[in-house]
């Protein structure tokens, strides 16, 4: 594990998303609230902020943060038959809070495929990326910058 000690405390924010594909049909039972299992964007909320808040559990060698906030925001494309998890973590403190809003929307998207699954079997997770990241001594880096 790094050692963050003589790091100084700062404001930290990251933004990632997760990218979830099906069929514009099983996209319309998302937005209906009638998957098998139920409420599809609420349960996949609190699975984004719930794995967020325990990231230290998932990935061996990070720091357990005292999260500020976790922001969690699920859009619907029905026709592009689409689910984006994008989740955003806070915090005060000497390490970046990157890999939590990751775990984050990774959750949150395995949580999406769970409850569709009895559905369509085919739905994919496309993609979990970092969009953007705040504070500490590398300063501000955005996803949009580097395409």
């Amino acid at each position: 594990m790094v050692d963050v000690g003589a790091k100084p405390e700062t404001d930290r924010v990251a933004s990632a998303r997760a990218v979830i594909r099906m069929s514009p049909t099983t996209a319309a039972a998302v937005i209906a609230g009638d998957a098998p299992k139920g409420d599809v964007i609420g349960t996949a909320r609190l699975a984004a902020i719930q794995a967020a808040k325990r990231t230290d559990e998932w990935i061996p060698l990070a720091h357990t943060l005292p999260l500020n906030s976790v922001d969690v925001d699920i859009d619907v494309d029905r026709e592009a038959g689409t689910v984006i998890v994008t989740t955003t973590a806070r915090v005060y403190a000497r390490t970046g809070v990157e890999m939590e809003a990751m775990v984050g929307c990774a959750a949150g998207a395995l949580c999406v495929y769970d409850m569709v699954k009895g559905i369509e079997r085919g739905v994919v997770v496309e993609r979990v990326e970092l969009l953007s990241k705040s504070g500490g001594r590398s300063g501000t880096w955005r996803r949009d910058e580097q395409d």
